[in-house]
């Protein structure tokens, strides 16, 4: 791994480096959440009552989140939107224009692409990296590596966090050495040698600790925390990971010293102690939660060759077995400069951006950029379902499969997704929720993730005394009904506007341009394709709501995955459909 110290850089770490100041990260330990399943994140907010539920609970990145959540109630300005009607913007176009001469893009000669917006209502500055890697991207008997990296970029480089380096990565190097030994000694099974596995755990504790005596904790936090920083976190999700915080304007460049280092210098210190607190936070959101158990079963049983059938979060089996050097190896294909994108919103200067990026990310090297996952999921040709028995909160979910985000047809579920739970008019809420038939209902129009052929998923939590198979059927009963005689005039309206001021109250946050347009820069090319989504939305018809309804919702293209208590065994039933 290479090491250089960039001009400029030390000045940044010199000030203070001894505070004990402590961030709050969201998430397991220091480096965000892994989203294993967006279902139970929806659940926790809905649901209460039940703190079972929240043992499931897996943290869901931030751009999923709002595209998700901002359906289910109105913002401030979604409001004021549909008050004014038809005076605002009716289309994404209109948007756009607001944002031509206000953003700045830019790529390095490494291939690195910068997106830089002009936002100067305060002086404050939002950004976000996104890694165009997520648990997709894992290889075989590894899942769990990219979030694993996820933490470790928290961990401090050979720069940050260390009182001595050299010393440190040899302790380091000790130890992996050691651990490989270890793990090759553990793969013999029975005929391992009991005795020298013992040797070898004593000299991995010793060559631990040894590290770990060198390590300067939190710096990489408290350097940021000292200078104002704010919104601290990282997501990795099966199609992404995303690193991102604002600072006050006047420290834009302490960004690009932190975040250029963060790649080119990476340690990964610590892996073994946190992987062992990954592997708890496994047992206590999966193994020990029926609806963490749920959510697994039913991605392994709706994907039987697409790795979004992996946790994010990781096998067990896998994690035990994770190396430095799995992590390593991993960083070294993903996180080159070609697969990277960084988005900057706030009170900044373009050309001054631009300057910043060639000091600090201009030597940065990498491979050139990774191909995409091959493996295409075969076309379901019967319904799978998995049932799980528990004493617990029933729980029902449906998956139907779909195409990409970049199908010609997305944009078509975003809206499907909004007629069926987007908002208090909508039908599933009306039938269910406001019948008090289920606790909540939710749609996602993409699930686990979007970048290859996904699901349109659909859960509910049935209310006291009702049955998850009564619930799956009231579901499937508003599907057949859109099928059938498809949607209204005044339901599609709702959606369009609904998705108008879904996006507005996006670009109020310079966090939310940060995220929203390094994405699209990075996977289309273009970050004016956040407003070309509108405009794919607002060019949908009724009719071609009802044809994605009929060629998507069939017995034949779904998976079922539903909690069951022995009470709901003696509940008389509706065929499903």
């Amino acid at each position: 791994m290479a090491v250089s110290t960039r001009g400029g850089i030390s000045s940044f770490y010199r000030a203070g480096r001894r505070e004990n100041v402590k961030l709050s990260i969201k998430g397991s330990a220091n480096g965000g959440g892994a989203v294993s399943n967006q279902w139970s994140r929806v659940v926790i907010n809905y649901a209460p009552r039940y703190s079972h539920l929240k043992e499931s609970l897996c943290l869901m990145d931030w751009t999923s989140l709002r595209e998700h959540w901002s359906r289910i109630g109105l913002t401030l300005t979604a409001l004021l939107v549909l008050l004014a009607g038809a005076a605002l913007p009716a289309q994404g176009q209109d948007l756009l224009q607001q944002f031509e001469d206000k953003v700045t893009t830019f790529t390095l000669d490494n291939g690195l692409d910068f997106v830089v917006v002009e936002r100067h209502d305060a002086p404050v500055a939002s950004f976000a990296t996104y890694a165009d890697v997520g648990s997709v991207d894992e290889p075989e008997g590894k899942t769990g590596i990219a979030h694993m990296f996820e933490h470790m970029a928290f961990k401090g480089t050979t720069t940050i966090s260390t009182k001595d380096i050299e010393k440190e990565m040899q302790a380091l190097e000790r130890q992996e050495e050691i651990y490989l030994q270890l793990r090759r000694e553990r793969a013999k099974g029975p005929q391992a040698d009991s005795s020298r596995i013992a040797e070898l755990e004593e000299q991995f504790e010793n060559a631990t600790e040894e590290a770990e005596s060198y390590i300067e904790e939190g710096e990489f936090e408290n350097i940021l925390e000292r200078n104002g920083v704010s919104g601290l976190n990282a997501t990795t999700s099966s199609d992404a990971t995303r690193y991102f915080y604002s600072l006050p304007a006047n420290k834009a460049e302490l960004f690009f010293a932190l975040e250029s280092d963060r790649f080119a210098n990476p340690v990964l210190r610590e892996f073994y102690t946190e992987r062992d607190v990954v592997m708890e936070e496994r047992r206590q959101r999966t193994e020990s939660s029926p609806t963490g158990r749920l959510v697994e079963e039913f991605l392994t049983t709706a994907f039987k060759a697409h790795p979004y059938g992996n946790p994010t979060i990781g096998h067990m089996s896998d994690l035990e077995k994770l190396s430095r050097t799995d992590a390593k190896q991993f960083f070294e294909k993903h996180y080159g400069p070609r697969n990277l994108t960084i988005g900057i919103a706030g009170d900044v200067d373009p050309e001054q951006m631009r300057s910043f990026a060639e000091k600090y990310f201009g030597d940065l090297s990498g491979g050139g950029e990774p191909l995409p996952v091959r493996t295409e999921e075969p076309e379901q040709i019967s319904e799978r379902r998995v049932i799980i028995r528990e004493q617990t909160q029933p729980f029902v979910m449906i998956g139907f499969h779909r195409g990409s985000m970049q199908s010609e047809n997305a944009p078509v579920y975003d809206v499907l997704s909004d007629v069926l739970t987007g908002g208090r008019t909508s039908r599933l809420y009306e039938s269910l929720v406001t019948e008090e038939k289920a606790l909540q209902v939710q749609a996602l129009s993409a699930f686990p993730g979007s970048k290859y052929d996904t699901m349109f998923g659909i859960f509910g939590v049935p209310n006291r005394g009702v049955s998850p198979d009564s619930v799956e059927h009231m579901i499937y009963n508003e599907l057949e009904a859109i099928k059938e005689d498809g949607i209204s005039q005044e339901e599609l309206q709702r959606a369009k506007t609904r998705a108008r001021s879904n996006l507005i109250g996006q670009l109020d946050s310079n966090q939310g341009l940060a995220l929203q347009f390094a994405q699209m820069e990075e996977l289309k090319g273009d970050w004016r394709s956040v407003f070309r989504r509108l405009d794919a939305i607002d060019a949908i018809t009724a009719d071609d709501v009802q044809r994605v309804a009929q060629n998507t919702f069939k017995q034949s293209n779904r998976t079922v995955a539903m909690i069951k208590t022995t009470d709901d065994e003696q509940q008389p039933t509706a065929a499903a459909n």
